[in-house]
């Protein structure tokens, strides 16, 4: 392919594509080949697809293509067809030859490659029908599941680019104007308003301006932008171009973590391809923009999300935060005006830019415009990722999309925005989705994590694992930040071993006071959240542990004792079974545990088929 050298040679090629494909008429066979499918054998089936197709000789009727994540990965691994978006789940290598021969070629429907709603054992054929994808607004997890995230040219043929080459005829002013219409908010975790941040940055003195692409994901649990970059990377160059015209920045960087090899491989060919193609380099598209993009590696250090932890990374300094006494946007990388977005708000861009700044703000709530990607896992049917329009609720995201609670237990807490985002018990289910709406309850947006947890989740026990997180991912300059999370930890796990007094209650939401207001950056002024939420919803469990010395979800082991109860027929499993070699008895007859011996390892527990064993 030439050098794409204006905006008229773009539509040119696009409609070049678009015509090749519609006179070639080719069903397309979508196949996630993102990270968590390709850990359920995605590359096996790919190669199975391709092997079956050249053997019937379909390779001119029939497309293989093997696509980014599509979100349902509780389903993996997912075989999209169009046009119809028939949608099999769970395919392993052996079933493909079948599936080419009865569906492919012969029309038939699987059943037994549907998806079965757990709760109805209802049916369903095609992607929209699923309540999984009904409910959601796909704006930008939508292209994943219809492109090659290798080829350029399938990012054209559904309008990549064009969001550029109308900035571009736009001009830099007005650009900013549509971007701050759209009132599009920093989907990393700030909610801070991309365009005012662009504005600062485009304003502030300099010679030099730099953009920048915050992929540094460390919250637990979450892959959102993850797999925007395997699925989709050119919507996130695309959207750095942009601000890059928008602000007169020349140079730009994404920093992604060390530990997303495939999204690192797969962003490596898309910018190669946009330099090749003329969408970074010198002279874009026939302009006077210069750009280019370099990958940066981080080493996997949460505090690294936060702005001047990255970017003094990024300089090869250690990864640390500083006082923003002037913020980054006026002197950040090298001192030099920085703009810095994640992955997904930069994937808006385009978009926006696109369909225009009124298309976007009728997505949403006022405050809250657009979509958002979540991580939902934990304790819920459905896991995997999720695009809802902001003002969806909580009870919708949760129970609507992500099917409810499995094996018939209780919804008890959801926790949004990561390891520094509140706990929301079921009073809140109702709760709208959105920026503020989540900070005045106590929790946050964040990156876009959202842990289901059922009722036999341990309150305390959430507040001492994120706290053990967070204090081992502190960089330890702040003394508040550094001792003070140390300090929570020991005390919560005091509480959880039985060894608290309401006194320790009270030191708890002191030392939290104390080290929100001391320290320098948000890893420290957050990371009690989950601590004071679980405090507020969730205090008659803490008192539980205090005052009666008991777990009432029977998580927290000092708290806790296994018994066996009359439902035990003398299988003598649990017996085979216990490492520790502490429960007695006959064969058919009842079994003891010797609880001065027993570890509460829960062993005996699941692996009883008579629901014999019992915590209490």
């Amino acid at each position: 392919m030439a050098l794409i050298s204006n905006s008229a040679k773009l539509r040119s090629y696009r409609e070049e594509l678009v015509d090749k494909k519609n006179k070639e008429g080719k069903k397309v066979v979508a196949i996630c080949a993102g990270t968590g499918c390709n850990a359920y054998g995605s590359p096996k089936v790919v190669a199975a697809f391709r092997e079956e197709i050249e053997k019937q000789g379909l390779s001119d009727k029939i497309e293989i293509k093997p696509t980014g994540c599509h979100g349902f990965c509780e389903r993996g691994t997912l075989v999209l067809m169009h046009p119809e978006k028939q949608l099999y789940q769970r395919v392993k290598p052996e079933a493909v030859a079948e599936i080419v021969e009865k569906t492919l070629k012969g029309g038939e429907v699987l059943e037994e490659h549907l998806y079965d709603e757990p709760n109805t054992g209802e049916r369903y054929k095609t992607e929209h029908e699923i309540p999984f994808y009904k409910h959601q607004e796909r704006l930008i997890l939508g292209k994943n599941g219809e492109i090659d995230p290798t080829s350029i040219d399938d990012y054209i043929a559904m309008g990549g680019y064009d969001g550029l080459t109308k900035a571009l005829e736009l001009g830099p002013d007005a650009v900013l104007e549509e971007v701050k219409k759209a009132n599009v908010r920093g989907r990393g975790g700030g909610g801070f308003p991309a365009g005012r941040k662009w504005e600062t940055c485009k304003n502030a003195p300099s010679d030099k301006r730099y953009v920048i692409c915050n992929a540094d994901e460390g919250d637990p649990g979450a892959f959102m932008d993850r797999s925007i970059l395997e699925g989709n990377p050119h919507a996130v160059i695309e959207g750095m171009i942009i601000a890059a015209f928008t602000i007169g920045a020349d140079e730009g960087y994404v920093y992604v973590r060390h530990e997303y090899p495939l999204a690192i491989e797969r962003l490596t060919i898309a910018l190669a391809q946009a330099r090749e193609w003329g969408f970074l380099g010198k002279g874009i598209l026939g302009t006077d923009l210069d750009f280019n993009i370099k990958i940066n590696r981080g080493g996997g250090a949460f505090v690294c999300g936060e702005s001047t932890a990255l970017m003094a990374s990024i300089e090869g300094k250690v990864g640390e935060p500083r006082a923003k006494h002037i913020h980054t946007v006026v002197a950040g990388l090298h001192n030099k005006p920085t703009n810095l977005n994640n992955v997904e708000t930069y994937a808006n861009i385009p978009l926006i830019l696109d369909k225009g700044a009124d298309w976007y703000i009728s997505k949403g709530t006022k405050g809250s415009p657009g979509t958002k990607i979540f991580s939902l896992v934990g304790k819920v049917n459905n896991t995997g990722l999720v695009e809802a329009e902001m003002g969806m609720t909580l009870r919708q995201i949760i129970f609507d999309i992500g099917g409810g609670i499995p094996d018939g237990n209780e919804f008890k807490a959801v926790q949004t925005g990561g390891p520094s985002g509140g706990c929301l018990p079921a009073s809140k289910l109702d709760l709208k989705v959105d920026f503020d709406s989540l900070w005045e309850e106590g929790s946050m947006m964040g990156s876009g994590g959202m842990i289901v947890m059922d009722d036999k989740t341990c309150m305390v026990d959430v507040a001492k694992y994120f706290l053990g997180f967070l204090k081992f991912e502190s960089c330890g300059k702040c003394t508040t930040c550094r001792e003070g999370l140390r300090r929570l930890h020991e005390l919560v796990t005091d509480i959880s071993e039985g060894k608290g007094t309401e006194e320790t209650i009270s030191l708890i939401e002191e030392l939290c006071d104390t080290v929100e207001a001391g320290s320098l950056c948000a890893l420290g002024t957050t990371a009690m959240n989950p601590v004071l939420s679980t405090l507020k919803y969730f205090r008659d469990e803490y008192m539980a542990h205090v005052n009666d010395h008991r777990c009432p979800a029977g998580v927290c082991k000092e708290l806790i004792t296994y018994e066996i109860t009359d439902n035990c027929n003398g299988c003598m499993v649990c017996a085979k079974r216990c490492p520790e070699n502490c429960i007695a008895g006959e064969k058919k007859q009842l079994h003891v545990i010797d609880n001065e011996k027993c570890i509460k390892c829960g062993i005996c527990k699941d692996v009883c088929k008579f629901d014999a064993v019992r915590i209490y």
